[in-house]
């Protein structure tokens, strides 16, 4: 593979191009919105702007309604050899998208990675290392449009897993969907807290309600789009449910240490418990600081790259960095906080590699960059040896 376009440059599309940037291949970022497309190129994801001639591979990093669309669109167009997508959910866009006539050139995907944030600043070229990449071919795809996602699966370092599209949605169903809307309940209830309640919230809290924080019109796309599956699960929590606030309003009640409510409480909690220990650890999370300032870059490719990287060094993450773009020229503007106790060195460390920081706080800040449209969103090897295709069940 030696061009690739992404049509969308969110957390996923950003991602993508970053990771194939560094394996040499030429990457086209296209996206709705323009300073979305110029940041991800800022980050060295790409170029920005579509390609003078038919690459070989287009990912379209769109929601799952959006997928059909973008496809014919960008078929008509001639952007590509082959595409694939990365939605979260699979049957429906490859239902519409056969609905509109699906050809042997487009391959179903979605990598089994993200983060609670979302747009390009929040992008890694290593988001894939060692994830699952699900691939659900039709059967009359193309060997070379497999090939080329599979190509673009291994570039990525992740693995493929060959799977149904339904099967699919089950899954994730159980893994992401119905897990975030559990969160959302949570976090939800906070908003009924008080000052002095809200201010006991320590980091279980956090870590249980974190991807609460993800695009809230993404997610209610995703979750309408799954609708049938995640009800099944939702029913299934809503039994458990049920049954712990049957044994706890026992268990409120005078008299008597019933011990099956409190059997049937404890017997929940080590559910729990063993369900968790089967998916491994939460991630660790940056802290949060305070005081901003502001850089403007020349809009050289991976300038922005490496000064998130600086900034990593001094405890700024990118999640805390807004961009936008610089009117009339190729570069962009990009504001953050400056670590309390340590804006000095930050600032002395930035004017070394050749940035000169302004404080922000004379002026009113900027708005961050917008989010992107609905076709800028959204949490290696020619031909992969067969040993690292795996298949769930139902693939």
């Amino acid at each position: 593979m030696r061009a690739l376009a992404v049509v969308g440059t969110g957390l996923i599309g950003t991602s993508v191009g970053l990771a194939m940037s560094r394996h040499g291949v030429a990457v086209h970022l296209v996206d709705r919105d323009p300073a979305a497309a110029r940041t991800a190129a800022a980050l060295g994801a790409g170029v920005a702007g579509p390609p003078a001639g038919p690459v070989d591979l287009a990912v379209l990093a769109v929601p799952p309604r959006a997928v059909a669309g973008v496809l014919a669109e960008q078929r008509a167009r001639g952007l590509a050899r082959s595409y694939t997508d990365v939605a979260s959910v699979k049957a429906l866009p490859l239902r519409e998208a056969g609905e509109g006539g699906l050809d042997a050139s487009f391959v179903g995907g979605h990598p089994m990675a993200g983060r609670e944030r979302s747009g390009p600043l929040a992008a890694r070229a290593d988001l894939f290392e060692d994830r699952p990449w699900v691939l659900t071919p039709a059967a009359g795809t193309s060997r070379t449009a497999l090939n080329h996602a599979l190509e673009l699966v291994a570039r990525c370092g992740a693995t493929p897993l060959v799977m149904d599209g339904e099967a699919h949605d089950r899954a994730v169903a159980l893994t992401s969907h119905a897990p975030h809307v559990m969160a959302s309940l949570l976090a939800a209830r906070l908003q009924d807290g008080k000052p002095d309640a809200l201010r006991l919230a320590g980091q279980g809290l956090r870590d249980t309600a974190r991807v609460a924080g993800g695009d809230p019109r993404l997610w209610a796309e995703i979750l309408c789009s799954n609708a049938a599956p995640v009800v099944q699960v939702l029913r299934e929590v809503e039994k458990d449910l049920a049954g712990l606030r049957a044994a706890l309003e026992d268990l409120a009640r005078d008299g008597g240490p019933r011990p099956a409510s409190r059997h049937q409480v404890a017997e929940l909690l080590e559910r729990g418990a063993a369900g968790l220990r089967a998916i491994g650890p939460a991630p660790a999370h940056r802290p949060f600081t305070q005081g901003p300032f502001r850089v403007t870059l020349a809009g050289r490719p991976g300038e922005l790259a490496r000064l998130l990287d600086t900034l990593g060094e001094h405890g700024v993450g990118a999640h805390e960095v807004t961009t936008r773009a610089t009117p009339g020229q190729d570069g962009v503007t990009v504001e953050f906080p400056a670590p309390a106790g340590g804006a000095e060195e930050l600032r002395r460390r930035m004017a070394e590699r050749g940035w000169h920081a302004e404080d922000g706080s004379a002026r009113p800040r900027r708005d961050p960059l917008p989010q992107p449209s609905p076709a800028g969103r959204r949490r290696d090897e020619d031909v992969v040896p067969a040993q690292r295709v795996a298949s769930l069940p139902g693939g």
